[in-house]
């Protein structure tokens, strides 16, 4: 299971319905030239056809920091080669959105995949672009110029092995004798863990970082706190890999608990230098059609699009049905209370919590 520090349903083409007085169908002479690095699909190209005969023509598309075992990036790349016949180079899979960020001018990907406060931080590395779904993405979860808009996400949630200790209804029970409980990482550096601390302070729907590392700390002075993933009967993480894990091993399950429910996203941007451009586009697409955002569900990711192929009658329900289920709204944190919380983590941790 991977632990990151830091597809298409079929492509609908725009049919002219023939007819009387159906308006004329224009010919490729009568569409604008592509303009590769246009803004939305409309601007740029007219049509999917023609975007994907731009992007094919560029033969290939690079990504960095995409793990296969993270949220079914694997199926979705193979699927997205497949569909268009279109090579993925992968760079530095266990990259984080950070190191994603960093590693941009020498690279050179053409897309990126990256923590809502890492693309915020770095907006003006990244070209606008408005894929198609664009109005079925949630408005707080998208930048409004369409730098980055949000693909995925999920709940942070505790992962158990109940053959060694009793099913958790809350943090609160991690303090209990026999658990081991492991953060997904060390939460100075990973999203993830970070996360979890924040998961773990929530009191009457608000989450602080002075809480979540003083539960912490209780948890370690109580001899709760396990030194390694191998050795915890409990692992704070995200609930996509908390259910991958609980797939994968009958012995382990997974719950969220009621009382405090965090949700995160990771959003998606194209680099604003990408040498392949009209791929980048295309990738863009792939992931926020129906089947693209079906292929996260696969991976027990939540996708940004989930409430509108739910009306639309597009959502994979048996998919569905296999997420943890949350009892309560979940709290999401601003950029803001996500920066404030980080740095007094990076100071306090150490002290703390060791």
């Amino acid at each position: 299971m991977t632990v990151r520090t830091s597809a298409a349903a079929a492509v609908i083409l725009t049919a002219t319905i023939a007819g009387c007085g159906a308006p004329a169908t224009e010919t490729p002479a009568q569409l604008p030239p592509v303009n590769a690095r246009a803004a939305s699909l409309q601007e740029g190209f007219s049509t999917m056809e023609r975007l994907v005969e731009a992007a094919r023509k560029e033969g290939s598309l690079t990504v960095i920091a995409l793990p296969r075992d993270w949220v079914n990036y694997g199926e979705i790349i193979d699927a997205f080669a497949e569909e268009y016949g279109i090579k993925v180079d992968q760079l530095e899979p266990e990259a984080s959105s950070a190191r994603a960020i960093e590693a941009a001018a020498s690279l050179k990907p053409d897309v990126f995949d990256l923590s809502m406060d890492v693309a915020v931080a770095h907006v003006s590395s990244f070209a606008p672009y408005k894929v198609q779904g664009w109005q079925d993405i949630p408005d707080h979860l998208k930048d409004h110029r369409g730098t980055w808009y949000a693909g995925y996400g999920g709940y942070m949630s505790i992962g158990y092995q109940p053959g060694k200790v009793a099913a958790p209804s809350s943090f609160s029970d991690l303090l209990k004798p026999g658990y081991q409980v492991s953060l997904a990482g060390d939460p100075r550096e990973a999203s993830a863990a970070f996360n979890g601390v924040m998961a773990a302070s929530i009191r009457g729907g608000e989450a602080r970082a002075d809480r979540g590392v003083e539960f912490f700390g209780r948890l370690k002075s109580a001899g709760n706190l396990a030194t390694t993933a191998q050795a915890a009967s409990a692992i704070v993480d995200w609930d996509y890999h908390n259910a991958a894990r609980a797939a994968e091993n009958e012995a382990w399950k997974v719950t969220i608990p009621g009382d405090a429910v965090l949700g995160s996203y990771y959003v998606q941007a194209i680099n604003k230098k990408a040498p392949h451009p009209a791929a980048a586009r295309l990738w863009q697409e792939f992931l926020f059609s129906d089947r693209g955002q079906n292929l996260f569900l696969k991976g027990y990711a939540r996708p940004a699009r989930m409430e509108a192929l739910e009306m639309r009658g597009t959502l994979d329900t048996e998919l569905a049905a296999r997420l943890p289920r949350a009892s309560a709204e979940p709290v999401v944190l601003t950029v803001a209370e996500v920066d404030s919380a980080r740095a007094y983590v990076k100071r306090e941790w150490g002290e703390k919590v060791g």
